[in-house]
């Protein structure tokens, strides 16, 4: 995404969008550069990562047809079956890092039916648009850095080295009366045939003059070591807006709903801005006068429009546990937390205009991509319209040893790279031997064939359980170099796998 210098007119970033939505295919990634990018973070699921790409490469293709079919087109939501820790919500979550989309993560089972307390379904668009709110803002913020640290650095010369009273006058005075007064030509004025001496106002304005290059020369000097981080811990004393920031939690039929109510914009001038001072050293002044530099140059109107028309265009929702809601009424009844809430998220799936404190989002073009283990349900157990607007459904596959030992060592921050750099920080260079992420992945294998299948997550406590005592001893030990083979992995970890109840524990 372009990055917007200054205050963009709301004209101009309109014009901005529509260039960017009328972009070629060529320049959007195709599905096999989609699948080769996710490769280096998810091992396996082909089908997966296929379908996904699929989707995303439909919202380039959407984009090139007429503005009439543009809004007819659909995405394609996706439901991803599978145990926990097979790579959904990683594949969901790197898609939209990708393409730099806004993505939010919820879980179906948080939310109620319409009339009981608790979340509200529509919260989940609303959560959607600050996250785009605060992208787009960040980048903005980025883009007028220059700027705001040149006025940053103005304010902390002020602060540092303020201008005497008497010359702030002086240089007002001045300013008045070049303004108001025209100089006069020299042969206008008469010349004296001898010299009269200089008078007092004339050896003040002298004196002044010199006060004021004196001045301006030493702030010059503050700037340099400024820049030079020599004031970095020198004590300084700002002005900053006092904000306080209200939190309302408003109980509606449609449950708790957490609101920030800005009540000086209610009310105007009868609660004016606030300011207070603070003593801080440079470096933190500095951070704070920059934000305040920074969002005097931003144009929120600017960033508003366009984080929502990037949750509209270009949003992801992975819907998590959609399993958990996956409940019929002709079993029990109605139940607020499973048939209720599938009602209530229908709408926004098949489209809808959610209000929101910044404006109308439209959730027609949002992608929904839902996931849930369906070990007790299936996907046939939600309601028709629900299936309906998920007409793409893979299956993800379970783990298996091989695909453990992928895990370890293939992405491109593995486990393997991430345990041997923690350790590198205490000076100590850990060398993983083959044999012993054979072993670490037969044993991840096992533990999950055995106790409960939590995919690659058994890694995770596996490696834990394994580098507890190095982590513990490394500040202590002398040894730099250490060699992790199978005999290592199986001392460390054997009676606890071997004792099926603590392993039901520990890992």
């Amino acid at each position: 995404m372009p990055l917007f210098f200054g205050r963009l007119p709301l004209e101009k970033l309109n014009a901005t969008r529509e260039q960017l939505e009328k972009k070629t295919l060529a320049e959007a990634l195709t599905p096999r550069q989609i699948v080769e990018e996710l490769d280096k973070y998810i091992i396996g699921q082909f089908e997966a990562k296929r379908s996904v790409a699929i989707a995303l490469r439909n919202r380039a293709r959407r984009q090139m047809l007429a503005e009439d079919m543009q809004d007819e087109v659909a995405p394609k939501n996706i439901i991803m079956i599978g145990s926990t820790g097979v790579g959904k919500t990683e594949i969901a979550r790197r898609l939209a890092r990708l393409v730099d989309a806004p993505f939010i993560k919820v879980e179906a089972s948080k939310y109620t039916e319409i009339g009981y307390v608790g979340r509200d379904v529509e919260s989940m668009i609303r959560d959607l648009t600050e996250i785009a709110i605060s992208r787009v803002k960040a980048e903005q913020t980025e883009a007028v850095e220059e700027k705001a640290r040149e006025s940053t650095e103005e304010r902390l010369l002020d602060a540092l080295f303020p201008m005497p009273r008497s010359l702030q006058q002086s240089l007002r005075l001045r300013s008045e009366s070049t303004d108001d007064t025209e100089t006069e030509e020299d042969d206008d004025v008469l010349q004296l045939p001898f010299d009269l001496g200089t008078d007092a106002e004339t050896e003040e304005e002298e004196a002044k003059e010199r006060e004021r290059v004196r001045y301006f020369k030493t702030r010059e000097k503050f700037r340099t070591w400024l820049q030079e981080g020599k004031l970095e811990e020198k004590p300084v004393e700002i002005s900053v807006k006092h904000q306080n920031m209200p939190f309302v939690e408003i109980f509606s039929p449609g449950g708790i709903e957490e609101m920030d109510i800005n009540f000086k914009d209610m009310f105007g001038s009868i609660l004016p801005n606030q300011t207070k001072k603070r003593r801080l050293p440079v470096s933190e002044a500095r951070k704070i006068l920059m934000q305040e530099e920074s969002d005097k140059l931003i144009d929120m109107d600017a960033v508003i429009s366009e984080a929502i028309a990037r949750v509209e265009n270009s949003g992801i929702v992975f819907l998590d546990e959609i399993d958990k809601i996956a409940g019929r009424e002709s079993r029990q009844g109605p139940d607020v937390s499973r048939e209720g809430v599938q009602r209530d998220i229908l709408p926004i799936i098949e489209g809808s205009t959610v209000a929101s404190k910044y404006g109308s989002v439209r959730t027609h073009h949002i992608l929904f991509i839902a996931a849930g283990a369906f070990h007790v349900s299936s996907p046939s157990d939600l309601i028709p319209e629900l299936q309906g607007r998920f007409p793409i459904r893979v299956e993800l596959k379970s783990l298996n040893k091989a695909d453990f030992k992928s895990i370890l060592t293939e992405p491109k921050n593995a486990l393997v790279k991430q345990y041997t750099a923690l350790l590198s920080t205490e000076g100590i260079e850990a060398t993983i031997t083959e044999d012993a992420i054979d072993e670490i992945a037969s044993l991840a294998f096992q533990v999950n064939e055995s106790v409960e299948d939590i995919g690659a997550r058994r890694l995770h406590t596996i490696m834990e359980k394994l580098f507890e005592n190095l982590f513990f001893d490394a500040p202590d030990i002398e040894q730099t170099d250490v060699t992790i083979d199978a005999d290592y992995v199986k001392s460390e970890l054997a009676e606890i796998v071997k004792d099926q109840d603590l392993s039901r524990y520990i890992l």
